[in-house]
This record gives C-alpha cells, sequence and structure tokens, in this order.
C-alpha cells in the first residue's frame, strides 16, 4: 500500500520537496536577453518605452496593442514591478511589421504568425534571474492577478515550449500554481481569479499527461483523492513524475470513495495504488476508510501523500501502506521497493 499527501488546496509543493518553489516575486526585469547572430554572446535590449509613447510611434492604439499581446503574444513586453508593460526597440520593430501586415489586408491572427516565424528567436521577457521557467511562472501568476484570461492561455502555451513536461510541470506550472494558491489565502486574489487559473492550468496539466505517457509501458499507477478531497491538479503532476519512472498513470480524480477503488483495481489491475488527502478525517473516521482504502487495493501497493498524511501515517502503516517520502528520488524508492516486494511475494507463492 502506498499513499501520496498533498497539502493544502492546489498547493502542492509542501509533501514533494522538489516540486517546492519559494514564492517569486512578480516584477519582471527591466532588461531583455536576446542571442547575438553568428554568436552565442548575448547582449541587453532595454525595455523602455510605456505603452502610450509606443502607441505614439507605431500609430497603433493602445487598446489593440494589449489585444495583439492578449491573443497573439505579439510582442511580449517586458513588465515593471507595478505591471506596466515597457517595450524595447524589438518590440517596437515587431508591432511595426504586425501593423503593416494588418493594413495590407492581412487577418491578424496570420499576420501574428508572420511576425512569429520571422523574429528571431529569444528568452521570454520575464527572464527572473536568466531562468525562463521561473519567468513563465511569473507571467503566469501575473496574468491571474490581472484576471486576463486571454492572457493566462497565452502565457501558459508559452510555457508549453520550454521542456518536457515534467520539467515544466516542477519548475514553472507548479510553482505558479503555488505562488496563486498562497495569494488566495492572503486574500490577495479573488476565489473566481483562482478557479480561472486553476481551470486554465488544470486543462493544461491533462494535455501534458496525455502527451506524457509512456507508448509501451507495462506498468500502470492509478491516482485518485480520498473521498470528500476536492483538489487534485496535484494530482496530473504526480501522474507527471510517474510516466516519468516509466508508468501509465491513470487519475481517477477527485471524491474517490474505496468501492471505485476496488472497481478500478478490479479492471485496470495496477501495479500502485496514488491517493492524496489534504485534510484527513477524525480518527474514528479515519481508522474505517484507511480500512478501506486498503482492502480495495486487493493487495497491490499503495501510497498516500499530501498535507493529511502524516496524521493518519499509524493507520496507513499498520495496513501495510506508505506515505510518501521528503524527497522525491526516496518516494522512487519507495515504489520501486514495494513493488519488488510485491514481485518476490508472487514468486514464491
Amino acid at each position: 500500500m502506498f499513499v501520496l499527501a498533498f497539502d493544502k488546496g492546489e498547493n502542492i509543493c509542501a509533501s514533494w520537496p522538489s516540486w517546492g518553489c519559494a514564492a517569486r516575486r512578480l516584477g519582471a526585469s527591466s532588461r531583455r536577453w536576446r542571442p547575438r547572430l553568428g554568436g552565442s554572446t548575448r547582449v541587453v535590449h532595454l525595455s523602455r518605452y510605456r505603452i502610450h509613447a509606443v502607441s505614439k510611434m507605431c500609430g497603433v492604439t493602445s487598446a489593440t496593442l494589449r489585444a495583439w499581446e492578449r491573443r497573439y503574444g505579439v510582442p511580449s513586453p517586458a513588465r515593471t514591478a507595478s505591471a506596466y508593460r515597457l517595450y524595447s526597440d524589438d518590440d517596437v520593430a515587431v508591432i511595426k511589421k504586425m501593423r503593416d501586415y494588418v493594413n495590407g489586408g492581412m487577418a491578424a491572427a496570420e499576420a501574428a504568425r508572420m511576425v512569429r516565424e520571422t523574429e528571431v528567436p529569444r528568452a521570454p521577457a520575464h527572464m527572473n534571474g536568466g531562468d525562463a521557467f521561473a519567468g513563465a511562472s511569473d507571467r503566469i501568476v501575473d496574468a491571474a492577478i490581472r484576471f486576463d484570461p486571454d492572457g493566462l492561455e497565452v502565457e501558459v502555451n508559452r510555457a508549453l515550449s520550454l521542456g518536457p513536461s515534467v520539467t515544466i510541470f516542477e519548475r514553472a506550472l507548479g510553482p505558479a500554481l503555488e505562488r496563486i494558491g498562497d495569494l488566495w489565502h492572503e486574500g490577495k486574489i479573488t476565489v473566481a481569479q483562482e478557479h480561472l487559473a486553476s481551470q486554465v492550468l488544470g486543462a493544461t496539466l491533462m494535455h501534458l499527461l496525455r502527451l506524457a505517457q509512456p507508448g509501451e509501458s507495462g506498468r500502470r499507477v492509478l491516482l485518485a483523492a480520498f473521498a470528500d478531497e476536492d483538489h487534485v491538479l496535484g494530482l496530473f503532476g504526480v501522474g507527471l513524475r510517474f510516466c516519468a519512472w516509466g508508468f501509465r498513470s491513470i487519475v481517477l480524480g477527485p471524491r474517490t470513495p474505496p468501492a471505485a477503488i476496488a472497481r478500478a483495481v478490479e479492471s485496470l489491475a495496477p501495479d500502485i495504488i496514488a491517493l492524496t488527502v489534504a485534510i484527513p478525517p477524525p480518527p474514528p473516521a479515519a481508522r474505517e476508510l484507511i480500512d478501506a482504502y486498503a482492502d480495495a487495493c486487493r493487495g497491490a501497493p499503495w501510497i498516500v501523500g499530501g498535507a493529511g498524511s502524516e496524521a493518519l501515517r499509524p493507520f496507513i502503516e499498520a495496513r501495510g501502506g506508505l506515505v510518501a517520502a521528503p524527497e522525491m528520488a526516496e518516494i522512487r524508492a519507495q515504489v520501486e521497493s514495494a513493488l519488488l516486494s510485491r514481485r518476490r511475494r508472487k514468486d514464491a507463492s
């Protein structure tokens, strides 16, 4: 039995240290880095123009500039600590290209595609000390704070090009979720803003998990939340990590009772079951619930993680289950050890 635990709400980092991340400053740097043609030396392009100045320089209204950025990601200006846009000379050149294409009769979406195809590749505007993943995370949080659904979609989609799925989650999307959750708990953003971010990021994580599934893997992990648990975005992150370990991840989702686990185990024969709990039930109900989950796993290893798992440790371990270790390397060792022990028991029987 192996149990995975997550912390409050969608804050998934505390129980999984490799996904933990310090709260990041939301302000963007006033500098943009770009590779110089013909070499690897980086040169600085200062972001120095405010949106009204750029509007006058390019003959494009401020509203149109905001719309192009929100809908097409063109351009991608830096921002001050107060979230004001700061455009560089490169941004101005991009806007003028976009303007000329549109004035020539081209649809804005097609014009944006043409501009992106001809633009010299460069790092994202929010570099956060040179870390593209941290910059992407900051921009996602910034879009959530602005309550900008189109901008949020643009920034999340940009993050998807940064690297492998599990790295994108652990270094960009996961930290963004954590920061947004913290802002909500601190009363600095509304429930509506938090729900918007959760919806967009949740859909993205589901997509990443589908793409990350190993093609020919014979191993399966079944992931689900406790019966009264609603927060499951962290499960998709765990699923990505299991995919990186060679497992096919099957996510059942929130509020999964023991009877549903039993049916899934019977039908899918997973190698391991991973459960998440943020708030543990009181002791009398906890023992009964843990016993029911242990029986539902039908002898397969199971692991529980999350903020509520430590309080349930005595009940979990009494039924042969595991509580997730502090480090991801240790968790993987727990998983492999549990699977090896099960194989040995089968061989001996």
